[in-house]
């Protein structure tokens, strides 16, 4: 089968190859046919070899995926063959330690994912544990499913790390496709005032983000920025920021323009050292929360909010396209013109 690998840790290691289709399936493991994936930021930086963690080469990419159940190992009993599924992104877990133990598996200390710690989906086929996997109502299609794992990294952060009440002034810092999704699940949360930031690059993305539900839009994290800021609600700063940049500096912008007892969810991932002072978050008795992946009762509550159309991720996606045509994807990806493109590395029904 052919497959997308990340085959030597430089840059512009990636590219087509043959490989052989997954065989001998453990009892517990299931073979998917893989019906759609997305293109992730973390995808783009294993591409440039610019990613901050390790990865296992050679692999196969592609963590945000979905499919038609192929074969299934000799124990599981909850999925069968022709069964319309997503898959969750902790490929390998302990089982054992504290945070496995108690639902919490995405904190396992020896947690390994699809397309960085072992192969991925963007191939014909992949094989994953069936505890992975979530049944996909009709109603969602495999482009909407395709979305499901940044979805729930989105509503981890925003709705299960973050408190939100109604009425709150809710800003996020970044528009790539975590923040977008940020942005739609804290007005879904009851956020009155929803602004966000990015860079003059981003002016489509901030655009999108308008039609999302934002308030008001950001293209300079300066002085003036923090007054348009502090113009809204009581003028002592944002209930709620939610940074969602691949920058660590933005943390500093965070911190000037949470309010006094607010909150800051971290959840973009920046690889560069702070040069600044914490000082701030102790004088305003402000919390910083990061957060990390998801697990099982959140992908149940994100399928069934796509399922019910209270929810619908599609504004978001650029192209689809087949597994052939990964590099125009990852180009437009990187370079910003879209958010999220989907490669489908086999047609529904073949």
């Amino acid at each position: 089968m052919i497959a997308l690998v990340h085959y030597k840790l430089a840059k512009g290691g990636v590219e087509l190859r043959e490989v052989p289709r997954p065989l001998d399936l453990a009892k517990d493991e299931v073979l998917l046919a893989s019906r759609g994936v997305g293109v992730c930021g973390s995808d783009l930086h294993q591409w440039h070899n610019t990613q901050s963690w390790n990865v296992n080469v050679p692999v196969i990419l592609g963590h945000e995926f979905c499919g038609v159940v192929a074969e299934c190992g000799q124990d599981v009993r909850e999925f069968k063959a022709g069964d319309r599924v997503a898959c969750e992104t902790a490929a390998r877990i302990c089982g054992r330690c504290v945070y496995c133990r108690s639902g919490e598996y995405n904190l396992c200390p020896q947690r390994l994912g699809f397309g960085y710690g072992v192969d991925g989906a963007m191939a014909e086929y992949v094989k994953v544990p069936a505890r992975c996997l979530h049944h996909l109502p009709a109603s969602v299609s495999f482009v909407k499913a395709a979305l499901t794992e940044p979805c729930c990294v989105a509503f981890n952060a925003t709705c299960t790390k973050t408190q939100i009440r109604p009425g709150d002034n809710v800003l996020v810092l970044g528009p790539g496709t975590i923040g977008l999704l940020c942005l739609v699940f804290a007005k879904l949360a009851g956020a009155a005032t929803l602004g966000i930031t990015g860079l003059p690059q981003d002016r489509q993305r901030l655009e999108l983000a308008r039609s999302l539900g934002a308030t008001y839009v950001l293209t300079e994290t300066t002085n003036e920025s923090l007054q348009t800021i502090r113009s809204t609600g009581d003028g002592l700063g944002m209930d709620v920021v939610i940074d969602a940049t691949g920058y660590s500096a933005a943390l500093q912008f965070a911190l000037a323009a949470v309010r006094p007892g607010g909150q800051i969810t971290k959840v973009g991932w920046g690889a560069e050292p702070l040069q600044f002072s914490l000082d701030p978050i102790v004088q305003k008795a402000a919390r910083i929360q990061g957060s990390f992946s998801h697990n099982y009762p959140i992908w149940e509550r994100v399928i069934g909010l796509v399922a019910s159309g209270l929810f619908d991720p599609t504004p978001l996606i650029g192209r689809v396209e087949p597994l052939e045509n990964w590099k125009v994807c990852f180009e437009e990806m990187s370079s910003g013109q879209v958010v999220k493109d989907i490669l489908r590395p086999a047609p529904e029904g073949s």
